[in-house]
C-alpha cells in the first residue's frame, strides 16, 4: 500500500554557478555578463519545488563538509524540505557550472557529481521510503543505489517516478527502469532507452516524453497504448535552468492532489513556463503564480 508520508526524493545536491553573457556569446575570449551562485542539483531542485508547492517532501543525498554544503542545506531546509536524511561527507559539495547565452539558453555545462557518487544503498532509509507517498529518483544516482531504492519502494508498494537526466545516465540505468509509475525522458533519452514500448514492457505505466519548446507527449501503457500530446505555454526565456525539475515536481504535486496524468502534465508545463521566465532555478512564488 502506498505510504501517506512525504514525497521522498533521492538524488543530486549541488551548488550551481550560472554565468550568463549580456550580449551574443563570442567563443574563445572573455565575455561581459553576470554570475550567480545558488543551491542546485536535480533531486534537490525537485524537492524544493515540491515544498514551494505545499507538498511535504524529504530529501536523501550527500553534500560535503564544506561551507557550500552548509549553505545549500540551510537554504533547502528554509524552503521547507526535510533534509534529515542528507549525509555530510569529507570533501567538497557537488557543483554544476552553466554557461548561458544572452537569451538564457544553455551553451555548456560542467557537473561535478562526486558527492552524489558517494551515495550508497545503505544511505537510503528503508522506513522513510516505505512511508512515502511517492519516491522520486534522479539519474545521477549510482546504479546500485538506484536499484536499492527502487526495490525498497516496490516492496512497500510505493509508486516510483524517475528523471533519467541525460542520455549517458539513461543508458546506464536502462536495465533498472522497471515497475515505474512514470519515467520522464526527453526525445534523445527515450531513443537511448529503446522507446516507449520497451519501457512499457518493463513495467513503466507512463512514459512522459519531454519535447522542449514543442511541449510533451504522454505514452500511456495499455492494450493498445495511448499517446496524448500536451502543448507548451508561451514564455519569455530568461533562464532555462531548472525548468524540467519544476515540471516533475508540479506533476507529482498535481497527481497526489487527484489530477489525472494529462491534467497534471498541463499543470507541469505551466510550472516550467513560469520557471524559464525567472532568473531563479526554483521560483519561491511558484505556488502563488500557478494559482492565478
Amino acid at each position: 500500500m502506498t505510504g501517506v508520508g512525504p514525497v521522498v526524493v533521492v538524488g543530486g545536491i549541488n551548488a550551481d554557478l550560472k554565468a550568463r553573457t549580456s550580449a551574443p556569446l563570442v567563443p574563445g575570449t572573455s565575455n561581459p555578463g553576470t554570475a550567480t551562485l545558488t543551491p542546485g542539483g536535480v533531486g534537490r531542485n525537485v524537492a524544493e519545488n515540491l515544498a514551494r508547492l505545499g507538498t511535504p517532501v524529504a530529501l536523501v543525498g550527500v553534500v560535503g563538509e564544506d561551507t557550500m554544503g552548509t549553505l545549500v542545506l540551510e537554504a533547502t531546509a528554509a524552503a521547507g524540505v526535510d533534509v534529515a536524511a542528507v549525509r555530510r561527507r569529507p570533501g567538497p559539495t557537488g557543483s554544476y557550472t552553466a554557461l548561458l547565452d544572452h537569451r538564457g539558453e544553455l551553451v555548456a555545462g560542467v557537473a561535478d557529481m562526486s558527492a552524489t557518487d558517494d551515495l550508497a544503498p545503505v544511505d537510503v532509509p528503508p522506513a522513510l521510503v516505505a512511508s512515502a507517498a511517492l519516491l522520486v529518483l534522479d539519474g545521477n544516482l549510482r546504479v546500485d543505489t538506484f536499484a536499492a531504492a527502487r526495490e525498497l519502494a516496490r516492496a512497500a508498494g510505493v509508486p516510483v517516478v524517475v528523471d533519467p537526466v541525460s542520455v549517458p545516465k539513461a543508458t546506464r540505468l536502462a536495465p533498472e527502469l522497471r515497475d515505474l509509475r512514470c519515467v520522464t525522458p526527453n526525445a534523445e533519452e527515450l531513443v537511448a532507452l529503446g522507446g516507449a514500448a520497451v519501457l512499457h514492457a518493463q513495467g513503466c505505466a507512463l512514459v512522459w516524453e519531454r519535447l522542449g519548446a514543442a511541449g510533451s507527449r504522454l505514452h500511456v501503457a495499455g492494450s493498445p497504448p495511448v499517446e496524448v500530446a500536451v502543448g507548451v505555454l508561451e514564455a519569455e526565456v530568461v533562464d532555462v535552468t531548472g525548468a524540467g525539475d519544476a515540471m516533475l515536481a508540479a506533476w507529482c504535486h498535481a497527481v497526489l492532489g487527484g489530477a489525472g496524468d494529462a491534467e497534471a502534465a498541463a499543470y507541469a508545463q505551466e510550472a516550467a513556463a513560469l520557471t524559464v521566465a525567472s532568473p531563479l532555478t526554483v521560483r519561491p512564488d511558484l505556488r502563488e503564480m500557478l494559482a492565478r
